[in-house]
């Protein structure tokens, strides 16, 4: 769903350009694209003068940003939206228990994962999201399950990455599998030709998809099979994610099996380290915040997501004082990432009676640099600079106040969304333009996940 041709050199001009959420914007300013990377930046007029050749996109009237970085998604989640529930989970667990295991995703299938995942890279595109890290918890969707839905990846031409998220819940047998998929995977997007599903067909395998190992719990997983999940990451040299304490029940249910919560816990496995992505961390103690930060863990927080399932709010300002690598998601299930932005931007305003917390600069870094940390990835994407990987985005200025360096972006966060991004690249290449994602056809997106719906709720 990209263009088959790309020209040789490509001048974005902008009337403001924010090169990373650490610097002041830029007033005035272009990017220059070359292939897949971002070969220069300057003042207009300059770099008019300096690449007279170069094909010229002009979208002064817009901020241009790096891309969004959603750094935590369940992509499968859209087809729970209004799923009929006889009461609403009493707590964490019995959202777990009662509702997601069991009505979710120990249902879905291969057909439901690709209709899922088919609109949801739409949205994604159409939000202005150019990377992002997917978890599969579908046990009787493997094996297989991670590659159609790479499959799709692959042809909308977003940066991903996808693991499975390996559970004993069910099965020590479908706990391995789970592994196994992770593994599989991981070792089929490195090769030169790989992304062949359940299907038997084959795709050639982009570098914009890569795989990761994970775990769930502490509460689903036995600690051998923590430390064997934790051990073929290193071996693999990829990240290991894992849900924490999305609630009060992992903590509550740590302390009494082992006497300590579940981030002491996992430092006394020994698995805290460079390779560690822990999404949530909802529930943490102060002692559990400083071992985040002297174990320089990556983090993801999804602030929407943790108040629908009554989790709590995440003491993002504490991790990140701390020194921890804190990234920004959706969850999936609330999936509108300016919505996310302004979330992070507000609840801890709320919660520490802090208007001065959490200020627009720290969100947006979350979004995009702080992300790409998250997930390894800041070498190449998270701030635009020459070198590095051209994804980007370009925002909507048509806004009722004046703008200014100082004010940018407090107006970004609270006054665009989805409807507003006007274009979007990815690796040098065109996702969205002029308000349009390219090569789409949303009603017949939306028709096909209305169907898979449909069928999961009726299984």
């Amino acid at each position: 769903m990209t263009q088959d041709h790309l020209p040789a050199r490509q001048l974005l001009l902008c009337s403001w350009l924010v090169t990373s959420a650490g610097e002041p914007p830029k007033p005035d300013h272009a990017v220059l694209v070359e292939g897949d990377r971002i070969a220069g930046i300057g003042a207009i007029a300059a770099m008019r003068a300096q690449h007279p050749d170069a094909e010229v996109t002009d979208l002064r009237g817009c901020a241009i940003s790096p891309g969004f970085v959603d750094a935590h998604r369940h992509c499968y989640g859209v087809l729970a939206h209004g799923i009929p529930t006889e009461h609403a989970p009493a707590d964490f667990w019995a959202f777990l228990n009662e509702f997601w295991w069991g009505k979710i995703e120990d249902r879905l299938d291969h057909d439901m994962l690709r209709a899922a995942m088919d609109l949801s890279c739409y949205d994604m595109i159409r939000s202005g999201i150019t990377t992002f890290f997917d978890c599969l918890e579908a046990p009787n969707a493997i094996p297989g399950g991670l590659f159609v839905q790479a499959e799709v990846v692959a042809r909308w031409g977003l940066r991903g990455v996808l693991c499975f998220e390996a559970t004993q819940r069910v099965s020590e047998e479908n706990g391995e599998l789970g592994l196994r998929e992770n593994v599989e995977f991981i070792r089929a997007c490195r090769a030169e030709y790989g992304l062949s599903g359940g299907s038997g067909a084959g795709v050639r395998a982009p570098r914009l998809i890569s795989g990761a190992m994970c775990h769930h719990t502490t509460f689903t997983c036995s600690d051998n099979f923590i430390r064997k999940a934790h051990g073929l990451a290193k071996e693999l040299g990829v990240l290991l994610h894992f849900h924490c304490s999305e609630g009060t029940y992992e903590p509550e249910q740590a302390l009494k099996k082992w006497g300590r919560r579940t981030i002491e816990h996992y430092d006394d496995l020994g698995i805290l380290d460079e390779t560690t992505l822990a999404s949530q961390c909802v529930q943490l103690s102060s002692d559990e915040v400083r071992i985040v930060g002297e174990r320089g863990i990556r983090v993801t927080t999804m602030p929407l997501s943790n108040c629908e399932v009554g989790g709590g709010i995440a003491p993002v300002p504490e991790m990140r004082r701390a020194g921890a690598i804190v990234g920004l998601g959706t969850d999936g299930y609330v999936a509108n990432f300016f919505a996310s932005l302004r979330g992070a931007f507000l609840i801890h305003k709320a919660r520490l009676l802090d208007p001065g917390a959490m200020p627009a600069r720290e969100v947006w870094q979350m979004a995009t640099r702080d992300g790409a940390r998250a997930l390894a990835m800041d070498d190449a994407i998270g701030s635009l600079a020459v070198g590095k990987q051209a994804d980007l985005i370009a925002i909507d200025l048509d806004l009722p106040t004046p703008i200014t360096a100082h004010n940018l972006l407090d107006q970004l966060i609270l006054w665009r969304d989805a409807v507003d991004v006007h274009s979007v690249m990815v690796a040098g290449r065109w996702l969205k333009r002029n308000y349009v994602v390219l090569n789409a056809d949303p009603e017949a997106l939306i028709a096909r996940t209305r169907e898979a719906a449909d069928r999961l709720w009726h299984r």
